[in-house]
């Protein structure tokens, strides 16, 4: 989708589209001329009264001929204008996205902004997240049923429109990459496949180094190791680090994300519906992977490192068995109980190896680790388990900020008791109460001492399946926003 800013409308065919607050009577104000009252005719006939998101659609004379025009609805202002121009901006490519038109034009200048460049960038930002789309594999998709709408134009923005735009660009590219990760099917998308899509990241200075499994099994991985030794894919540790402070900050912010490719459960194999869904189980991966892109896209400054743990989980006959007890890089043992539970074991020794080569003072770890967390949650927030109280805090309002939205749960030595074993120093899942934060209580024992850590299980979050404010049905790209809002709140001057 081509993305332009212009002071005045262009010439020729194009939709036309009119933002509008709610209740601002505006609609006589946004220069249809004699058009006016049939347009305030058409949206009173449709109820329209600009709330966020919400459209009317209208054909009005035009000289000789006519033009298609719609309102959309950007909310009452104030403090949640950004995110009314996002709703507004992701209806009217909703709306028009297969439409058969080609071309749309968003006219401001019939809202009174404090900030024109901001809302024009927030309008584009909507558009642009709203008309991704994964049709690689649609090789018979009707014409009817194809995007046709290949260019917006948003005038009214102002001299500073692009700036304002860049840095949201950039975050959109991010969400696009980490979407595009997460729709792959697991034959196209697996350990290998997961690094090799991420070195086009290096032509943005992005440092990446990958572990294969001889050198995992050097730093005594047990743990990720035995999740992988089921598939005929092998293991791998992507470590993406940016660096936008030019040496000043040695020691960078970690993200470490579950990279399950997919995720048949092992020898606990999942039931078989819904089984193909399991190829999103490595969602928190891609955020992280998305994020990074986002990071260096906009010159952050910052430095930060992305570490993904990817395997798959197989029932193959040389995979691990419940009961089987393995040695995490740590030197913590775990006693195997369902070898379902495997995210919490690949992030255990990502974790480690993280903390000891990086040395942060700060690290987010991101999974799609378990239904509980739906069960509690539903789709409307990602779970935030952390042991500082700042880092929490700063996370929810990256989260409320950016729009992936966050809920803290708790942790406390009465849930860590779940997770005793008889024979190993912990076991990998507990009863089912709890069962979202026993497995917290587990992925904390691999945190050492003075590293702020918070969990963040994002396991009803990074899929949807049906289409939201900002994404269509499928990978929703949740965790990018959030972890680039984190970066650039607190870690860049």
């Amino acid at each position: 989708m081509k993305i332009g800013f212009a002071a005045s409308r262009p010439q020729g065919s194009y939709v036309l589209a009119f933002p509008l607050m709610s209740g601002s009577g505006a609609v006589d104000r946004i220069g249809l001329a004699d058009g006016a009252a049939l347009a305030q005719h058409a949206a009173d006939a449709a109820r329209f009264e600009g709330e966020a998101g919400s459209i009317a659609e209208m054909v009005l004379p035009e000289g000789d001929s006519a033009r298609r025009v719609l309102l959309a609805g950007v909310g009452a202002g104030g403090d949640a204008l950004k995110t009314g121009c996002e709703r507004a901006g992701s209806a009217l490519a909703a709306r028009l996205l297969i439409s058969g038109e080609t071309r749309l034009v968003i006219d401001l200048r019939g809202l009174a902004l404090a900030n024109p460049a901001e809302a024009a960038a927030h309008v584009a930002f909507g558009a642009l997240l709203r008309s991704w789309r994964h049709d690689t594999y649609r090789t018979k998709l009707p014409a009817k049923s194809r995007p046709s709408l290949a260019e917006i134009v948003i005038v009214g923005g102002g001299d500073q429109a692009e700036a304002a735009w860049a840095p949201l660009k950039a975050v959109a590219d991010g969400i696009a990459f980490t979407r595009e990760l997460v729709s792959e099917p697991a034959n196209i998308l697996y350990p290998e496949s997961f690094v090799e899509r991420c070195r086009s990241l290096t032509d943005l200075g992005v440092t990446i180094e990958v572990l294969d499994e001889a050198a995992m099994q050097e730093f005594g991985m047990g743990a990720l190791l035995g999740v992988a030794q089921g598939s005929a894919r092998p293991p791998r540790l992507l470590a993406l680090r940016w660096d936008g402070t030019g040496g000043a900050v040695k020691e960078p912010v970690a993200f470490v994300g579950k990279g399950v490719t997919f995720d048949a459960g092992g020898i606990s194999i999942k039931p078989a519906a819904g089984m193909e869904d399991m190829k999103w189980d490595m969602g928190g991966a891609g955020a992280v992977a998305g994020a990074i892109k986002a990071l260096a896209l906009r010159k952050a400054k910052a430095h930060v490192v992305g570490v993904c743990g990817l395997v798959e989980n197989m029932p193959d006959g040389k995979a691990q068995r419940p009961g089987d007890v393995v040695t995490s890089m740590s030197g913590q043992t775990i006693e195997v109980i369902n070898t379902d539970a495997e995210g919490r074991l690949v992030l255990c020794d990502a974790l480690t190896w993280t903390q000891r080569t990086y040395k942060p003072k700060t690290i987010v770890d991101l999974a799609t680790l378990t239904g509980a967390m739906i069960v509690a949650l539903g789709h409307e927030h990602g779970g935030l388990f952390s042991n500082d109280d700042e880092l929490a805090a700063q996370l929810l309002a990256a989260g409320i900020g950016s729009g992936d939205k966050l809920w803290r749960f708790p942790l406390s030595e009465a849930y860590d008791k779940l997770i005793e074993s008889p024979i190993a120093d912990m076991k990998n899942i507990g009863p089912r109460d709890a069962g979202s934060i026993s497995a917290a209580q587990f992925i904390q024992r691999f945190i050492e001492n003075g590293v702020r850590w918070a969990h963040l299980d994002i396991a009803g979050m990074a899929w949807a399946a049906k289409p939201g404010t900002l994404w269509d049905k499928g990978a929703t790209g949740y965790g990018v926003r959030l972890l680039d809002r984190f970066v650039a709140e607190n870690f860049e001057g």
